[in-house]
This record gives C-alpha cells, sequence and structure tokens, in this order.
C-alpha cells in the first residue's frame, strides 16, 4: 500500500504542471500563438464574468435569505423524521440542503458542523464526503443558463437534483458502511 500511496502523491504533484506544459508543447507544435490566445480567452472569459454578475447576486442573496429566515433550519426539522430512517444524522442535513444551492454555502456549513463535532465524527466525515460528492446545481443553473439567456432548462433542473439525491444517499451509506 506504501508505494501506491507514494505513486498516487507524485501524480498529483506534478499532475497540473504537466497539463500546463503539455498545452504550451501543444500549442508550439500546432504554431498557435499561445500567448495572444490566451489573453483573447482571458477577455472572453471577463465578458462572461461580467454576464453572469446579476444571477451570481440573485443567487447568493436568495442563499442568504433562506439561511437567515430560518428556513434551513426548519426544513430540518421537518426533514429529519426521515434520515433518521436512512442513516443520516439529523446535525448533516443543512450540508445536503446547502451544497446544491451554494458551494461556499455548504463550506461554511461544513466547517460549523465539523468545529461542532470533530473532523473524526462520524458526522464530521458524512458531511466531508458530502462535500466532495455533490454540486452546486442550482448554482450551476442560475449562472451558466443566465449566462447564456436559457429559459428552458428542460430536464437540467430534475437530473441535477436526481444526481444530487443519488450523492448525498451514497455518502450516507458508505460513511455509515466504512465508519458507522
Amino acid at each position: 500500500m506504501g508505494i501506491l500511496l507514494t505513486i498516487i502523491q507524485t501524480a498529483s504533484v506534478i499532475a497540473i504542471p504537466a497539463i500546463v506544459l503539455f498545452i504550451v508543447v501543444y500549442g508550439a507544435i500546432k504554431k498557435v500563438k499561445i500567448y495572444e490566445a490566451f489573453v483573447e480567452g482571458a477577455k472572453e472569459g471577463f465578458n462572461v464574468g461580467v454576464r453572469i454578475i446579476p444571477y451570481l447576486v440573485a443567487m447568493l442573496v436568495a442563499i442568504g435569505i433562506f439561511r437567515a429566515g430560518g428556513a434551513m433550519d426548519i426544513l430540518s426539522v421537518l426533514l429529519s423524521p426521515i434520515t433518521s430512517l436512512i442513516g443520516m444524522p439529523a446535525e448533516s442535513l443543512p450540508m445536503a440542503l446547502m451544497r446544491p444551492l451554494s458551494g461556499s454555502g455548504a463550506l461554511g456549513v461544513m466547517s460549523e458542523i465539523i468545529n461542532t463535532h470533530g473532523a473524526d465524527s462520524i458526522i464530521g466525515r458524512m458531511v466531508s464526503v458530502m462535500m466532495g460528492s455533490g454540486e452546486t446545481t442550482f448554482y450551476v443553473l442560475a449562472v451558466y443558463f443566465g449566462s447564456v439567456a436559457v429559459n428552458k432548462t428542460r430536464h437540467a433542473v430534475a437530473a441535477g437534483i436526481i444526481a444530487d439525491l443519488v450523492g448525498i444517499l451514497a455518502s450516507v451509506w458508505l460513511v455509515n458502511l466504512i465508519f458507522g
């Protein structure tokens, strides 16, 4: 097991520099003006950033109102009987609810839970796994669809919610299996 861990650690250290080097070498081989292409891409990225700011502000304000107004606590209390049936502690429910909404909000919830219960507690481990296995579905939908003016998301919302539920259930199951 020691050699595998060493290989993984070494690969993680060299991965990003290797990717950057590959892009530069590949661009040079294809005779692409690398710096000019980078600057043009950065300029487009800035324009996209300016276009998505209203959607980002709206989403962050809505999340702030949701948490500050006590809706998170009420929802946690209402759903706790269901979560106890699947082996999910009620204390980890705010993380499951916040993760699809906001990455920074979920990080705050996770930090709060870990400070309260400890990183090695079952709850601390569960929220950590949820953080890594979930996506900020509603944030992504608001920002990306908003930036290109998509009004009809079709199945994206349902697919995102289903993926979030699967991630939460898998997190609960795996943490209970391994650490429970």
